[in-house]
């Protein structure tokens, strides 16, 4: 018996579709020449600059999928999947450019696929960054009919003299500002999941809330010129995070008194997770960890607060 393509378990048709539908999507964070080989957008930001360094970031939103399966909600996980490569550019001090998408599935349902991509078309615009192309595979024989993974892309371009961290700059006694998350963001939740009742509907959409973006706020505070460095908090916790924009022979000492999302404790006390663990695990509260001198302390929060952005000490350099 003679098979084809579609009989085999990939449509075609229906993937040109979806192309064809992101393209039509009326944003600015969409590059309408979506549907050829490679996209791009121009230059114009370079000029100025004496030392242009185009750097890249790669991510995705790791086992956050499944919970978006058991809810069978996808409106949002896009917007994840751009704030887990925006924010790691961002705390470079480089703006995002331009994001490029990954979707892998076993089957391509319009539904679902048209909720994610709209999800990454407000991470984009979000990040004031454009989706300038992608690629959709539909692999019937790797994936399950209604699995989908992801895979996210970004690119932007900064001035070497104005990329982060500032090593040179940091000592003991600097300050260390934070910026609040919205929940458990995109990591830990191969543990997050094993720790919340499968009755608990409540936890289980605030396991969904999206991944904070942290663009404009962290742009702004970067254009102060008193931002030393800054990380973004992911998996591996505030100290696996942090360690890595701070000078060898210095950490972060934490006074551990922000306010925690409400998830965290259901997971906490829902698998009666160490405190040691859920700090080397989940961000507990803060997206991004930020460092300035002590003499700019006060100056750094009244400017955040004018701007309308939420920032709290969360500690200081110390040896060690």
């Amino acid at each position: 018996m003679a098979i084809d393509y579609r009989s085999a378990g990939v449509d075609m048709e229906k993937g040109d579709q979806f192309a064809d539908f992101i393209k039509n999507l009326p944003s600015k964070a969409v590059d309408k020449g979506i549907g050829g080989f490679a996209g791009g957008i121009p230059l114009t930001n370079i000029a100025g600059m004496r030392e242009p360094m185009l750097m890249s970031t790669t991510d995705g939103v790791g086992t956050k999928l499944l919970v978006a399966k058991k809810l069978n909600k996808w409106d949002t996980i896009g917007i994840d999947l751009v704030a887990m490569n925006v924010n790691d550019l961002i705390v470079c001090g480089c703006k995002p450019l331009n994001f490029l998408d990954y979707i892998a599935c076993g089957r391509i349902d319009e539904t679902k696929l048209h909720a994610i991509i709209k999800g990454i078309v407000d991470g984009c615009e979000q990040a004031d960054c454009v989706l300038t192309g992608g690629e959709t595979a539909e692999m019937p024989d790797v994936y399950e009919a209604d699995d989908v993974d992801l895979a996210g892309f970004c690119t932007g371009v900064v001035d070497k003299a104005d990329m982060l961290p500032r090593l040179g700059e940091m000592s003991e006694g600097d300050v260390v500002l934070g910026l609040p998350s919205s929940g458990v963001h995109s990591n830990g939740y191969s543990l997050a999941r094993k720790c919340v009742p499968d009755s608990d509907s409540k936890a289980w959409d605030l396991l969904l809330t999206p991944t904070r973006i942290y663009v404009r706020e962290l742009s702004t505070l970067i254009g102060t010129g008193k931002v030393l460095g800054a990380a973004h908090i992911t998996g591996s916790g505030l100290d696996g995070n942090f360690e890595r924009v701070v000078p060898k022979g210095l950490r972060g000492n934490w006074s551990w008194s922000w306010q925690r999302p409400q998830i965290f404790d259901i997971i906490q006390k829902g698998g009666q997770v160490p405190e040691a663990e859920m700090r080397a695990v989940f961000n507990l509260g803060v997206g991004i960890a930020f460092v300035v001198k002590a003499k700019d302390e006060s100056e750094v929060l009244s400017f955040a607060k004018s701007k309308g952005i939420e920032a709290f000490r969360m500690g200081s350099l110390v040896r060690g």
